[in-house]
């Protein structure tokens, strides 16, 4: 149903609804055909307890959290554009990795390449199981998958938005569309906050825009220092002959480094039609996002396709060759690895048609060399579509993190992206934002309550 302000709505019993078939609604696409009342404009300026700028992950669930202990505050989300929780919509594939269960704060932050100090605190007040157990309270069930992450048991992540959308029902939260906020004042101890399309009067802010160039500016000329945005999460884009025809290959434990920097790490990897992804590539981007983009994108990288030491493979290859000397390399691997990709090495080095017994020294080492340190030129990178994430955002050290307010400011707070705060992929990202507005919220709510 509509969540509707309380005192905009007409609803006379001699009044009969209108009604519109699959509408979007506060920013949800519904299914059911919804009843539309007449609305009558508001005389006084529109006055809340509190305005949560933003209308994604953090946002919502800062006002639900808000809205659960004080139960009688006037909550608004503005959103500027015409939908809500669009990254909640298309994260994991459509199913919504809510989160990922490490429910240890100290190892949760080593996620996290910038913000892993300051969330410690905040993850010891609410973590991967708070959020399991919230969710599973208000009807969805969820389940971990081999990897850690968390989805819901329905495996989309409608269900998710569902959820929000019921409790902002339950609890009155006002939502308005195509409202992009163009400034913000404090006078008189009220936020006064301005769109292109109303004037707003409010005890507290929260702010939950995620990567938003305008509210940074805007938030730099309030004094805030805001640290300059940079990609993280992306691929990495190589044109070479021995990956090129194998898109949708992957290994299951690669190692990869970044040369000439301190960077590597290892996990899952995926060949794609652009180059290489998967968690080993974009945990790398994320770690190095910031020299990366110095570096315009343009570096090399060394895959060891098998995270395995040049001495175990040479090891094995002695053994295969006083056991088997006879068997072709084609038919018969090193090593259990995808077979496309295999005789594509191979091919690069021209033994497709020897056997193990006819390898030369020249021939051992190339081999040994494709598998642990096969060298490619990155040139560009390609966003990763599940989830989008930005390095970089409000200065950490302005930020109470124990309230989630601004230092500069008061009743301002901050929650989600709008922080220079990220993590590698994985459902990390959302656990900070329902962590840093879950925080947020027990404040406001507290503020409110007292006054």
């Amino acid at each position: 149903m509509a969540v509707l302000p309380r005192d905009e709505v007409s609803t006379p019993s001699s009044l009969a609804p209108k009604y519109l078939g699959n509408p979007v609604v506060n920013g949800f696409e519904s299914q059911a055909k919804i009843p539309i009342f007449i609305l009558h404009k508001r005389e006084n300026k529109m006055n809340y307890d509190l305005i949560v700028i933003g209308g994604g992950a953090a946002g919502f669930f800062g006002a639900i959290q808000t809205a659960e202990r004080s139960p009688n505050a006037k909550i608004l989300i503005l959103e500027k554009s015409q939908k809500v929780l669009s990254k909640v919509k298309i994260s994991g594939g459509g199913r919504c990795n809510v989160t990922h269960s490490c429910f240890d704060p100290k190892e949760m932050t080593a996620y996290y390449p910038r913000g892993n100090k300051e969330l410690r605190g905040p993850f010891h007040r609410f973590l991967c199981g708070d959020m399991m157990g919230w969710l599973e309270d208000n009807g969805v069930e969820t389940k971990i998958e081999d990897d850690g992450r968390v989805f819901p048991i329905s495996n989309s992540s409608q269900t998710i938005i569902d959820c929000f959308q019921k409790n902002c029902n339950k609890h009155g939260i006002e939502i308005k569309l195509g409202n992009g906020v163009t400034s913000l004042s404090y006078e008189n101890e009220l936020w006064n906050i301005k769109t292109k399309e109303n004037d707003f009067q409010t005890t507290s802010i929260l702010l939950a825009t995620g990567s938003t160039p305008s509210v940074w500016n805007l938030l730099k000329e309030m004094g805030h220092k805001i640290i300059e945005p940079v990609p993280s999460l992306f691929t990495f884009n190589i044109q070479h002959h021995l990956i090129k025809p194998l898109p949708g290959i992957s290994v299951p434990d690669a190692n990869v480094k970044i040369l000439d920097t301190k960077y590597e790490d290892n996990g899952p990897l995926l060949i794609t039609h652009w180059g290489v992804s998967g968690p080993a590539i974009l945990k790398l981007s994320a770690w190095a996002a910031r020299e990366l983009n110095e570096k315009d994108y343009k570096f090399q990288i060394e895959i060891n396709w098998l995270n395995e030491t040049e001495e175990n493979l040479r090891d094995n290859l002695s053994a295969i060759r006083k056991a088997s000397g006879n068997r072709l390399l084609r038919n018969f691997q090193l090593i259990y690895f995808p077979k496309r990709l295999w005789h594509g090495m191979l091919e690069n080095l021209k033994l497709m048609d020897k056997n193990y017994a006819s390898l030369t020294k020249q021939d051992i080492d190339g081999l040994i060399n494709i598998l642990c340190k096969c060298k490619f030129t990155v040139n560009g990178k390609s966003t990763f579509k599940d989830e989008f994430v930005t390095c970089g955002g409000i200065d950490t050290k302005e930020v109470n993190f124990k309230t989630m307010e601004s230092k500069l400011h008061p009743n301002l707070f901050f929650a989600g992206e709008v922080l220079n705060i990220d993590a590698v992929t994985g459902g990390f990202n959302f656990q900070a934002a329902w962590t840093t507005s879950f925080i947020a919220a027990e404040e406001i709510a507290t503020q409110i309550l007292t006054h």
